[in-house]
């Protein structure tokens, strides 16, 4: 059910990490993503850590986009041009639609950081079943540079002229609206 509702509507986030190497410990990523999600309002749904693995992504991601109560999914790493980085692979299939401007704008940020380097950025996002899904890079500096100049602002349905919460499956738990 889509809302237009122009006041803030703390969302449901999952945040998930992608790496072969990264714990809790040292997930300093996935916790900046967590601490900037609340810190903008929003409630922590889930967090969780799996190996770069195609199938292991599916799944837990799958299993959030068939959760009623979570509307944005965070992932961070698996994005780059090594063997193992397939999180691209592992979540476009799940798309129901792209968003290409994600990506686009991303890349064109982060050229202003990282200079030519941003063309190994495969980062992407798109919408599954009434859940926007946003897929950076594994550095803490690209999901602060996705977070602060492009989502954080496209998640508050006060955010004009649009902003992604109208697309997003809302149900009364799922949705505080607060203005």
């Amino acid at each position: 059910m889509a809302h237009t509702a122009l006041t803030f509507q703390a969302l449901q986030i999952a945040v998930l990490t992608v790496s072969d190497t990264r714990d809790e410990s040292t997930d300093t990523s996935g916790e900046y993503l967590v601490n900037a999600l609340q810190a903008a309002g929003h409630t922590l749904a889930d967090k969780v850590i799996v190996k770069d693995d195609i199938y292991q992504m599916r799944a837990v991601v799958s299993n959030w986009v068939a959760n009623d109560n979570i509307q944005v999914i965070l992932v961070t790493g698996g994005t780059g041009f090594t063997e193992r980085d397939s999180t691209p692979e592992a979540l476009t299939p799940l798309f129901d639609k792209t968003v290409e401007g994600f990506g686009e704008l991303f890349r064109q940020l982060s050229y202003n950081e990282i200079s030519a380097s941003t063309i190994q950025s495969r980062a992407i996002a798109g919408l599954a079943n009434g859940t926007v899904i946003f897929c950076m890079p594994g550095s803490t500096g690209a999901c602060k540079t996705a977070w602060q100049q492009i989502i954080e602002s496209q998640l508050d349905a006060s955010h004009k002229p649009c902003n992604f919460v109208p697309h997003l499956s809302c149900s009364e738990t799922a949705c505080d609206t607060r203005g």
